[in-house]
């Protein structure tokens, strides 16, 4: 029995959010781009790949582990490339996509022989939190000025513009996409492609999935290009959980319990967003606030109804536990890192990578 804290990630319902994929893909002509941002964990690459078009990075190691262990389109893309690294990221990439027109023309040379595309900024984003927000007041993220873009127009070929972050309104998505060919059509009809980037919740429940394809379509004949997305949370939303144990119960004028786990080191969204974590199906009688390990004093999970009193050696499965946790995991406290799990199609577990002190001790030096 592999002990917690584990992260599981569910075939089956992997397979669920690929089949949405396989439809957007054809319903739409959009191509697919798995953004490695939120979620990298290779081991299960190979049910991905066979329904998503490629990956998409924002780092040198990113865009080599896209290009290694996934295939197909390798995309890159970084907020700055550094001399160092330049010649390394172009190896592994069929295109690269520069922040600014600064990094398009340093490098122009490095990037001669692939694909060359340039990040626009709209000026207008779906992000409710300022720290996400790419469209935030004086933005690093992109190019602003059309004027500037079009006297570099010849040096690329296309856009990647990503302004949606956990969008589940697709009236909202089309709202802000009519905003984007009003300020940047007469650019958008002289490139080849357009990536709309990711945060679009399209394999949520209930998404209006025909839609969107259908608004998707319009847009790449209205313009003559391929439409690229870079879904991350899409892809794997609600397929993994986060399995821990109860290790102590008290109370200090709430009923409280503490697990082998911490939001710090192991869900760290929920820190930097002060969210809280999700449990199936949280009902019951019985109120109890679930709390990390650590010895930080906001390691909170939430507050949960329980069915029953929760005691020592109890489990409880933190849900949607897939998205920027695994890429995010870090040793804080030396608080034990969750190993790997995946359950196969049969409900067979099997553990992909489990973690030690050696991977501590390693980490630093």
């Amino acid at each position: 029995m592999l002990r917690t804290p584990y992260y599981l990630i569910d075939k089956a319902a992997l397979a669920r959010n690929m089949a949405v994929m396989d439809r957007v893909r054809e319903l739409s002509g959009a191509k697919t781009l798995l953004a490695l941002k939120c979620f990298a964990t290779w081991c299960v690459f190979d049910l991905m790949h066979e329904h998503m078009d490629g990956t998409t990075s924002s780092s040198l190691f990113e865009v080599r582990l896209g290009r290694e262990r996934f295939g197909g389109e390798t995309h890159a893309y970084s907020v700055a490339y550094s001399d160092a690294e330049i010649d390394e990221v172009v190896s592994h990439a069929d295109k690269i996509i520069f922040n600014s027109i600064g990094q398009l023309e340093r490098f122009e040379r490095q990037a001669a022989g692939i694909v060359r595309g340039l990040r626009l900024n709209p000026g207008i984003s779906s992000s409710a939190f300022d720290l996400a927000d790419p469209a935030r007041p004086f933005s690093r993220l992109g190019e602003w000025d059309a004027g500037r873009v079009e006297a570099v127009l010849d040096r690329i070929s296309g856009f990647m513009i990503h302004n949606n972050c956990e969008n589940a309104d697709f009236p909202l998505f089309d709202r802000m996409l009519s905003e984007i060919e009003r300020k940047f059509g007469g650019l958008l009809e002289r490139v080849e492609w357009v990536s709309l980037g990711g945060g679009i919740h399209f394999t949520g429940e209930g998404y209006p999935v025909e839609a969107f394809c259908a608004r998707l379509k319009a847009f790449s004949e209205r313009y003559g290009v391929q439409v690229y997305l870079e879904p991350g949370e899409a892809a794997i939303t609600k397929t993994t959980t986060l399995e821990v144990t109860v290790l102590d119960t008290l109370n200090n004028g709430k009923e409280l319990a503490i697990v082998d786990s911490s939001i710090e080191a192991h869900m760290l969204d929920l820190l930097i967003y002060r969210e809280s974590a999700k449990i199936a199906p949280d009902e019951g009688e019985h109120a109890y606030t679930v709390c990390g390990k650590s010895c930080l004093a906001g390691d909170i999970f939430g507050e949960f109804r329980f069915p029953e009193k929760l005691r020592v050696g109890d489990r409880i499965s933190i849900q949607d536990a897939g998205g920027y946790t695994m890429v995010k995991k870090n040793w804080f406290n030396g608080v034990q890192m969750p190993a790997i799990a995946v359950r196969e199609p049969d409900g067979t577990i099997r553990a992909v990578r489990e973690f030690g002190y050696g991977d501590f001790e390693h980490n630093l030096s």
